[in-house]
């Protein structure tokens, strides 16, 4: 009796799952296999085809094992063909190998590097090639050109076969076009155009002009931020109902574009109905915190407002002594009337204490510069608000590309460990600028800064600036915390070549040349969150030169060098939203200089000046702007000419560049002021285009006056009067007030903002210098 010789046990990566089939039913003898023969191999063991096999010799010859069998070998990868037939007794297994990747190459490709590809696809060289693989990465392929806006993109994998069964693996890549947003919808608005809705979204629709940005290319992750910044927007507008039904992107049937439809429901318009405050701390009376609100009854309902008063009760109540308070405000809306009750439940949170800060991801920044952001530090009670702002601050110094705070238990209840992790990025620049201004011309402007120097924060920066008015070069050194304290201080060097009276097209050679150089150091630091105050100690040297022959003798009799040394604070108040472009808020500033101090010119010199803005509507912004000066010499001293002021131009529209004030009646030479004051009142109006053109309108009325010379009563002596050919020079000086009004465009180009201001005198004096078209733009590379 033959013993039948045991099976190899199948490979496990190929055992069957679960329990075991039932065998059929015994059907006719097919026979017993008396021998495998394997037929075809070149790199791969016989023995790894056996463990694949579900029958071996002496087994009864069975359909299905030998139909599972095949298959199973298949689902190896291993072969591009597999045959099993019977020849007599013997089972025959036919093979054709896959070939092995001996290299993978990437043609066509810009837009995305070979790495970037590589790291997308899973097949590598001395892998097997399957057709299977190469289809799975081609269509990872086309997933990361989706994921960069290219749609279009197509990828052909191509073979080239190399002997003992190797193969070179080549994507062949199009990448097409990039697919931008052709057009963006919204569907459902009836309160705000679609013009409106398209200035809130960050997705942009293609233009021309926004070729330095990719907010026109299509991004699904975009399109989900865009939901969120829509209802925030309508929240802040007070419709508490608002919510986005739907986004679709579809892609034009040429596929070159999307076409982004958002369907919005906003819902009713809510108000501030009841507003008030639930105190449940032990001496603090309902009255001390009421007057801290934000908000009030009757306002719109602005979801952002809400925010804001919940910061400001937990740092008012904070620095009031109720370290672990917290601020949950109770929302009761009302429908029928439109109203929205807000109830600030103020109560004592947990009493947690920072445990320790860790910083983590700073490789260059040192840790000092972090932490001496935190508005926490270790042993502080534990505030979420003061949290946030620790990770805005550390955001706003510009030195890192990710920023992100966790707190995790520490090793008490009461004890919370907080991790700052960030991810460094580049804070070196290179800029280098052009431009041109009515008053300067063409300019040229080229810098160099590094913002985190060493990584200690410390600011340094080189520059030079070149145009037709003037020539300067200057460095730059700053140190924010100075000694470890909240002082910024720095030090700055500078050399200025500038005809202060000229002016581009006024087609006139400069009456004379100011050559000047020096050095300032300086110490700023905030006295409250609002208030700062700023000193600076200058040493300086001004040279009046290249004076022309026809200019007026009061300027040639100021020429030569002259010295300063100057002591100034400036005291800055802003309640301004934003410094820039703000839409609301109000600003004071007032600045004294002192010079004289052990040597050089003595003056004292003060300067006032304010703004107010104030929103009429979206878009429609009211600003009051006005700023005042006076200079006078001391201890016997006149005031010079490069220390005078000079108005008109930027600062006095519809005027020339030293269009007013005192000037030589024979020359027409301006001489500059000690007394000056200007104003203006402006209204921004939108022009009826979408918003993200970047487009904005002006009308505005400024007015002003410089006035008081010191050299308008100046006796001559017969040598000076010699160099004026015996005349005796006159000064028309007069402190009549100056009007002009006007309109102007500006433009938030992709390269630097353009202004454009038209503006007619209404009020002038016969001397004065006008100017109608006044343009300037400038963009940085």
């Amino acid at each position: 009796m033959m013993v039948p010789r045991p099976r190899p046990i199948p490979h496990p990566a190929r055992l069957p799952s679960g329990p075991p089939a039932p065998r059929p039913a015994a059907g006719p003898n097919l026979g017993t296999i008396s021998d495998i023969r394997i037929e075809g191999l070149e790199r791969i063991e016989p023995e790894t085809i056996r463990s694949y096999l579900l029958l071996q010799p002496g087994d009864a010859w069975d359909p299905e094992r030998v139909d599972s069998s095949l298959k199973a070998l298949f689902a190896t990868g291993l072969f591009a063909d597999v045959r099993l037939d019977r020849q007599g007794n013997a089972l025959v297994v036919r093979v054709v190998e896959n070939p092995i990747i001996n290299r993978i190459a990437f043609e066509g490709n810009d837009k995305l590097t070979d790495k970037d590809l590589n790291g997308e696809i899973q097949l590598r060289p001395r892998v097997v090639y399957t057709r299977t693989r190469v289809q799975n990465d081609v269509t990872r392929i086309l997933d990361l050109y989706r994921r960069h806006a290219r749609f279009a993109a197509t990828v052909e994998p191509k073979v080239i076969q190399l002997p003992e069964n190797r193969v070179d693996l080549v994507f062949e890549i199009n990448e097409g076009p990039s697919t931008g947003v052709r057009s963006i919808n919204f569907v459902g608005n009836r309160e705000f155009s679609d013009s409106t809705l398209r200035g809130v979204v960050d997705t942009k629709e293609s233009r021309w002009y926004r070729f330095l940005s990719n907010a026109d290319t299509y991004d699904p992750d975009r399109i989900t931020y865009d939901r969120e910044l829509l209802r925030k927007y309508y929240l802040a507008e007070g419709y508490a109902d608002f919510r986005v039904v739907s986004a679709v992107a579809e892609l034009t049937p040429d596929r070159d574009g999307f076409i982004v439809t958002f369907t919005v429901d906003e819902g009713d318009r809510y108000k501030f109905g009841k507003v008030d405050v639930n105190i449940k701390l032990k001496d603090l009376p309902r009255d001390t915190v009421l007057p801290l609100l934000t908000v009030q009854t009757d306002d719109w309902y602005n979801a952002d407002a809400v925010e804001h008063s919940i910061s400001v009760l937990t740092d008012a109540l904070g620095n009031r002594g109720y370290a672990f308070v917290e601020v949950k405000p109770q929302i009761n809306r009302n429908r029928d009337a439109h109203t929205i009750d807000v109830i600030f439940d103020v109560h004592e949170g947990p009493q947690v204490y920072v445990e320790r800060i860790d910083i983590v991801g700073n490789v260059r920044t040192l840790d000092k510069v972090i932490r001496r952001e935190m508005r926490l530090v270790e042993g502080d009670a534990f505030n979420t608000n003061r949290l946030q702002r620790s990770k805005d601050r550390i955001k706003n110094l510009g030195f890192f590309k990710k920023v992100e705070t966790q707190t995790a238990q520490g090793s008490a209840p009461d004890k919370t460990v907080v991790t700052v992790e960030v991810e460094e990025q580049s804070t070196g620049e290179l800029s280098l600028g052009a431009g041109f201004s009515t008053t300067d011309g063409p300019l040229a402007d080229i810098s160099l800064r590094e913002r985190n120097f060493l990584g200690r924060g410390q600011d340094v920066r080189i520059g030079t600036v070149v145009s037709f008015r003037s020539q300067q070069v200057d460095l730059s050194y700053t140190e924010p915390y100075f000694l470890d304290t909240n002082i910024a201080a720095g030090i700055d060097l500078f050399e200025i070549k500038t005809s202060p009276t000229a002016s581009f097209f006024s087609g006139v050679t400069p009456a004379y040349q100011q050559f000047s150089y020096g050095g300032s150091l300086r110490a700023g630091y905030q006295l409250t969150e609002n208030l700062r105050q700023t000193l600076k100690y200058t040493a300086r040297s001004d040279d009046i030169t290249d004076v022309q022959a026809g200019a007026s003798l009061f300027i040639a009799l100021q020429a030569g060098t002259h010295l300063t040394s100057s002591l100034g604070q400036v005291l800055l108040y802003d309640r301004r939203d934003n410094r820039i472009d703000p839409t609301s808020g109000w600003y004071a500033s007032l600045g004294n200089d002192f010079a004289g101090i052990g040597f050089g010119v003595q003056y004292i010199r003060n300067k006032i000046s304010a703004g107010y803005y104030y929103s009429v509507w979206p878009g429609w912004v009211l600003s009051l702007t006005g700023e005042a000066g006076d200079i006078f010499g001391w201890g016997g001293q006149k005031v010079l000419l490069q220390d005078r002021f000079f108005v008109g131009g930027d600062n006095l529209r519809g005027f020339a560049s030293a269009g007013i004030g005192p000037r030589d009646v024979i020359s027409q030479d301006a001489l500059g002021g000690n007394k000056y004051y200007v104003g203006s009142v402006q209204l921004g109006v939108p022009l009826g285009l979408p918003k993200e053109l970047g487009l904005s309108g002006r009308v505005w009325t400024d007015f002003g006056s410089l006035f008081d010379n010191d050299q308008k009563n100046l006796t001559l002596t017969p040598t000076q009067l010699a160099l004026n050919n015996g005349v005796q020079p006159q000064i028309v000086d007069n402190a009549t007030i100056r009007l002009s009004s006007g309109v102007g465009v500006s433009w938030a180009s992709p390269v630097g903002p353009v202004r454009l201001d038209l503006g007619v005198p209404i009020r002038r004096e016969s001397f004065d210098k006008t100017q109608f078209f006044r343009v300037s733009f400038g963009t940085k590379f």
